[in-house]
């Protein structure tokens, strides 16, 4: 859309973006009344920590690669593919 929205929570959802740390319980369903233990059987971490970090530009292009080496357009020319 070209808007940025100074906004960390909207703009990183409108861009590419990456993040590390612990992962947010509301994101699984009925999330808010699951124990620590019930999050990370569903596959959910514990961390210190939580970064997001938006990458992005006209130039950007991005692959996800399988285990055999078959390459899977995900971004390009900044724009989700």
């Amino acid at each position: 859309s070209g808007i940025l929205f100074y906004n960390t929570l909207f703009d990183e959802n409108a861009s590419c973006h990456i993040a590390l740390g612990q992962c947010y319980s509301k994101c699984f369903v009925d999330g808010a009344s699951l124990t620590p233990e019930q999050i990370a059987a569903q596959g959910g971490n514990k961390s210190l920590i939580h970064i997001d970090w938006m990458i992005g530009s006209g130039e950007v292009d991005i692959d996800g690669v399988h285990e055999d080496g078959r390459r899977v357009p995900l971004f390009r020319k900044g724009e989700w593919a």
